[in-house]
This record gives structure tokens, C-alpha cells and sequence, in this order.
């Protein structure tokens, strides 16, 4: 029989609906029959393509014998984290608390009143080690809930106390930050595999985008090595998939060959802007082309009718993880014959031995990524693939994640000049303000006609960032007033006017336990830090005097944290750059609206470019557009040609 999560829109929660465990979805009628049953919470946090959110269901949550200890002993709540960001960073702060480390599936235990007294994330059906089966964990619990409740709950009070009184302030945000960062980025960056750090490797974007943009800025070949180095090793690896194009979520080992085999969303939209960023350092076409096949695959398989773009893809097929991207080698001689399957064989690394569990992950490891050669065959090899079994796709549509997308195929315009990005980025656009804004907020999520909850600071942010990125690719007004619009929204509904920074949820979201302000950049850049670089780049282009004072307190509010680990805050230490050592800034006055078409495409996307009519401060120069340039405090003559930025 369904359980409550029957109704719901999430794939996630959908996956679990008919479980025989009594799942609830979170909302006061679980916790009204906790009270009135007097029985402690499960709450259960994960997302749709999570491999070990997997395991965990198929072990103990469609098992009869683990339901019925569930539905007896406890009221079991289900999340999904990319719908309710709240909950999980809430969620995920304790269960770091309690464990030292998180991930998901996150597995809480709350008392009635939403308070937790005991966390974990991936508990095994029956003893592993040292680690408790989940069974013997959900006894142990309901004894302990029956017999001494409350020394079973004093861990909670602490954590909660500890929690809630965390540091809160600011620092100065001195430029001496950018320089210890890249020192720290040094120290961890692996000179053999790229990355930072050892396995598993993340690709964290953000971190190379910071390089890059320092070493153009003030140079430092170091810079540009560590970032070339990662995006190369990337490429190479297993993370990327070579037959279909776009990149896996991590690398489980140092060498990028073996990844997490889930494709997401925003990975992918900040890996396009980091290869064309290295493109348009180096100019070496490969980087142009793995942004390039990274947003085709996006285009193809994860964008919807409508326009928005689905958020991921399942690590498992057919109960498996990695299934889907496996090969032998004998099946592609099958398929494309001795001579080419032989060849093909080898160029990509599929050998009778396998790398990944006798199979083989396709990889350029030992092979010229630059070799073309056989780019013929890949794609009867990816209709192949296809023929052989499904990836589950999460296709709800995240306001967040689609905007980042939205910022990626807009960089991908400029770089390629190809027009079917742009068009992509202003179709997702569109659909963002048709189906997830209400005219006066934004939404988390949009799927089966249905919005999700309303919008989060990293919704605001990363929407900001969207239409920031539409202005420097088309120059078209609307983007930068919908961003202005965007910004003074968020102010009202997330700023701590007294405190500094920016809260996850506003005023009108539920109230929790407690209210983060999350800085830290992770997989995702946090809200905070996007807002800095969103506040900054407003203060370039409409009014330093409005955004300046701005952008300067949100810079020292993040700088507190930073301090301690600035490697860990890449897109903060991206906009403290751009704040302390901006780009330069182009007023141009057009004689013809027409003449501003190709203006983006001529432009270095960190200019910051205003259009203006001609006349007043700004006359035109020989009645022909003219270009007024300005970096820092000083400025060039008008001119009639675009000088070199």
C-alpha cells in the first residue's frame, strides 16, 4: 500500500512511496502523531540519484522486517534535500556534530518538538565492524526512548546550544586573503593527478574559476598550472564521460579515472564555465570543445520541452552502480568491427583486465586527448550504450541550478559565438519566470505542474548571477533591471541588517531549530558568497554608491570565516578580486541601438559594459560609436576603436 509520500511531486520522495516503512513527508501532521504517540522521529535525508540513499532503501527501507520496526517505534519522515535546503543544512550541521563528517543519506533522530538527540548518514542492515546495523540502531534507540530518555536526550540540548550560539561577526576582507589562498592551494594541489588534496576528489569549479582569474589579474604562472593541470587531468579521466559527453559528480580515486557515476546539473554548469574560462586563457581548442560537449549533453539529454533543464541523472541502471557507462571489450569489437573496435579499444582504454570492477570506464589516460580521430564512432557507441539500459533522470527543475546553467551557456555564447547557447540560456530564463515566480517570490522547484516551496537565498543568488551573465551576453536593459529587482528582494527577505550577511531562509519560510547563514563554498558555491560576487559586479555596473557600501560589508562579513580555510571560500575570494583589482569598465554610446548586437561578442566577459545614449558626460566622438574606458580610477581618452582590455 502507498505510504503519505503518495502526493508528492519530488522523485526522490516518489522513489519511496511504496516502501512499506509509513513514510511521512515533513510537515506538522508527522509531528502532531509523534506528539500525540509519544514516539521519537526518523527523518531520512537524500536525493533521487544517490547511490548509497540506494542501498540504504533497498536494505532496510523496503525490507518488511526493518519497516515494521519503523512504523512500530517511530514516525518516519522522508526529504529531499535539493527541495528543502533548510532542513538539510539544519539536518546536516547536526549530523556533523554528532559524527565529525556528513553525507547522505543523512539519518536523524528527533524528539516530537524537532529537536535531535542521535545522527549518521548510511547505517548498514545488520553489523558491519564496528558500525551498528540499522535494526539493532533502531532498538537500542526505542529502548533507551522508553527506559532513560533523558540521558538519551542530553546530547541534544548541547548540540543545539553549540549550534546556535556559533560565531557570528566580521573581519576586514584585506587583499593579503587572495595571497594566503593561493599558497593554500598550493600546498594541496596534487602536481601528479591534479585536484587538491587526495581522494576523493570533487571538482569544485569555483576553486579553478579563482585561479584563473587571479593569474590573469596579477600573473602568476603557478596559478594557471594548478588550474590547467585539474581541468586536463579531468578531461582525461573516467570523470568525464568520453561517449556521451559531461562530467560525473567525483572521482572516488586521485587519478579522476573512477567517478561517482551520477551526473548533476550544477556540476556540469560550473565545469562549461571553467573550461571556457581556460579556453579563453590558453586559446587550446580542446578546453573549448569539453565545454562545448559538456553543454550538448546538457541540451540533449537533461533540457526540458519547456525549457528548464532536469537536475540529474542516476549513478545506478538496473540496480548497479556505474552499470550504464561500463564496457567490455569484445561488445564494441561486436559493434564496430576488429579493425575500428580494436582501435577504439585502445585509445580509450578498455582492456581485458578492466578498471572497474572487471568492466572498463572509457578514459584518455594514456591516450593524445587531442587525437580526434575517433570522434566518428562515438556516437553509434553512446545509441549503443542507450539500447543497453536506462539512466533514471531526476527531471524536476531547481531555480537554482538552472540558473548557474543559464550562466554557463551564456559564457559558452561568448566564447563560441555559437547562437544555440545563448538561445538555450534565454528559453531556461523564460521558463524560470513563467513557472517558478509568482510575481512577487521566487520558487525552489517546478515539476508535474507543481511548485515546490518558495525560494531560498541560493535561489535569489544564483538567479541574480543568471541575469547578470544574460546582461554581458546580449547588453539587453531587462537583465539588469531583473537583477537589480532580484537584489532588493533579497535584501528584504534574507539580509541580517545588523549582523551582516545573508540568512538561508527569510522571514516567511518555516522557522527551524536554528537559521544558518551558510558561507562555505562546497560542491555549489554558497548564497552568501554568490551574493558577494553579485553585489560587487552591480556596484560596476549601475551605481557604486548604491552597491559599493554593499558589496564592502559582505566582503568582511565572509572574511571572518575565510580566514581560517580561504581555499574553502573560491567564489568569495573570486569577488574580493574582482572588488580589489577590477576589470575594466567600457561606457559605450551608440549612434544605432543595431550597433550593439556584437558588442558582447568583442568584449572580454569581465569587462563590465554600460550602454549609454549619446549626449551630456558621454557625446559621441566623429558621430560614431565611441568607447569610453576606464580601470580603477583612471580613464582613456573617447575612442572610435575598442582598445585592447
Amino acid at each position: 500500500m502507498p505510504n503519505h509520500l503518495k502526493h508528492e511531486t519530488s522523485p526522490y520522495l516518489l522513489q519511496h512511496a511504496e516502501n512499506p516503512v509509513d513514510w511521512h513527508p515533513w510537515g506538522e501532521e508527522a509531528f502532531r502523531r509523534a506528539r500525540e504517540e509519544d514516539k521519537p522521529v526518523f527523518l531520512s535525508i537524500g536525493y533521487s540519484t544517490c547511490h548509497w540513499c540506494h542501498v540504504m532503501a533497498h536494505e532496510s527501507f523496503e525490507d518488511p522486517e526493518t519497516a515494521e520496526l519503523l512504523n512500530r517505534w517511530f514516525v518516519s519522515i522522508k526529504v529531499d534535500r535539493e527541495e528543502r535546503p533548510d532542513l538539510d543544512s539544519v539536518y546536516m550541521a547536526v549530523c556533523q556534530a554528532f559524527t565529525g563528517s556528513g553525507g547522505w543519506p543523512a539519518s536523524i533522530f528527533l524528539t516530537p518538538e524537532k529537536r535531535p538527540f542521535f545522527a549518521g548518514t548510511y547505517f548498514p542492515k545488520r553489523r558491519q565492524g564496528g558500525q551498528a546495523g540499522f535494526g539493532e540502531l533502531l532498538a537500542l534507540i526505542h529502548e533507551r526512548w522508553e527506559r532513560d530518555r533523558s540521558a538519551l536526550l542530553g546530547p541534544a540540548e548541547q548540540i543545539v546550544n553549540l549550534l546556535t550560539h556559533a560565531k557570528t561577526g566580521e573581519d576586514k576582507a584585506e587583499p593579503e586573503l587572495l595571497e594566503a589562498a593561493v599558497q593554500q592551494y598550493k600546498r594541496l594541489f596534487d602536481p601528479e593527478h591534479g585536484g587538491f588534496g587526495g581522494a576523493p576528489k570533487f571538482p569544485s569549479p569555483h576553486n579553478l574559476l579563482f585561479l584563473l582569474a587571479y593569474h590573469r589579474r596579477r600573473g602568476g604562472r603557478e596559478c594557471l598550472e594548478m588550474a590547467e593541470r585539474t581541468l586536463m587531468q579531468m578531461l582525461r579521466g573516467g570523470l568525464f564521460d568520453h561517449i556521451g559527453g559531461g562530467f560525473c559528480r567525483y572521482s572516488t580515486d586521485e587519478r579522476f579515472l573512477v567517478p561517482h557515476f551520477e551526473k548533476m546539473l550544477y556540476d556540469n554548469a560550473l565545469l562549461i564555465l571553467a573550461y571556457c574560462e581556460v579556453y579563453e586563457t590558453t586559446r587550446k581548442d580542446l578546453y573549448l570543445l569539453a565545454a562545448e560537449r559538456t553543454a550538448d549533453f546538457i541540451l540533449r539529454e537533461m533540457a526540458a520541452p519547456e525549457g528548464g533543464f532536469a537536475s540529474a541523472q542516476d549513478a545506478d541502471s538496473g540496480g548497479v552502480e556505474g552499470k550504464y557507462y561500463l564496457f567490455t571489450p569484445e561488445e564494441l569489437v561486436r559493434l564496430l568491427g576488429p579493425e575500428q573496435g580494436a582501435a577504439f579499444n585502445r585509445h580509450f582504454g578498455i582492456t581485458d583486465a578492466g578498471n572497474f570492477e572487471g568492466k572498463n570506464i572509457p578514459n584518455l589516460l594514456r591516450s593524445d586527448p587531442a587525437d580526434r580521430s575517433f570522434d566518428g564512432l562515438l556516437e553509434r557507441v553512446c545509441e549503443y550504450r542507450k539500447s543497453r539500459c536506462a539512466l533514471r533522470l531526476d527531471d524536476k527543475i531547481l531555480t537554482a541550478w538552472n540558473s548557474l546553467m543559464i550562466a554557463a551557456l551564456c559564457r559558452l555564447y561568448q566564447v563560441s559565438k555559437e547562437q544555440k547557447y545563448l538561445d538555450a540560456a534565454k528559453r531556461a530564463d523564460q521558463f524560470l519566470w513563467e513557472h517558478l515566480w509568482d510575481g512577487g517570490a521566487l520558487y525552489v522547484s517546478f515539476r508535474a505542474g507543481r511548485r515546490g516551496e518558495k525560494g531560498f537565498l541560493d535561489d535569489y543568488a544564483a538567479c541574480i548571477f543568471a541575469q547578470l551573465a544574460l546582461y554581458g551576453a546580449t547588453l539587453e536593459q531587462a537583465y539588469l533591471t531583473r537583477a537589480e529587482q532580484l537584489c532588493r528582494d533579497t535584501l528584504s527577505r534574507f539580509q541580517d541588517a545588523e549582523n551582516g550577511g545573508f540568512y538561508l531562509y527569510g522571514e516567511d519560510h518555516e522557522a527551524l531549530i536554528l537559521r544558518p547563514k551558510e558561507t562555505y563554498d562546497g560542491a555549489m558555491p554558497s548564497g552568501n558568497s554568490l551574493m558577494a560576487w553579485n553585489l560587487v559586479r552591480l556596484s560596476q555596473l549601475v551605481s557604486e554608491e548604491r552597491y559599493g557600501p554593499l558589496s564592502e560589508r559582505q566582503l568582511d562579513f565572509l572574511a571572518a570565516d575565510a580566514r581560517q580555510y580561504p581555499a574553502g571560500y573560491a567564489m568569495f575570494l573570486l569577488a574580493l578580486l574582482d572588488n580589489r583589482d577590477p576589470p575594466p569598465k567600457v561606457t559605450v554610446v551608440l549612434p544605432e541601438k543595431s550597433e550593439a548586437e556584437r558588442l558582447p561578442l568583442e568584449l572580454p566577459a569581465e569587462t563590465a559594459v554600460i550602454l549609454r545614449k549619446p549626449g551630456g558626460e558621454y557625446p559621441l566622438k566623429n558621430g560614431k560609436t565611441t568607447f569610453y574606458v576606464c580601470r580603477g580610477h583612471s580613464c582613456l581618452p573617447p575612442v572610435n576603436e575598442l582598445p585592447a582590455l
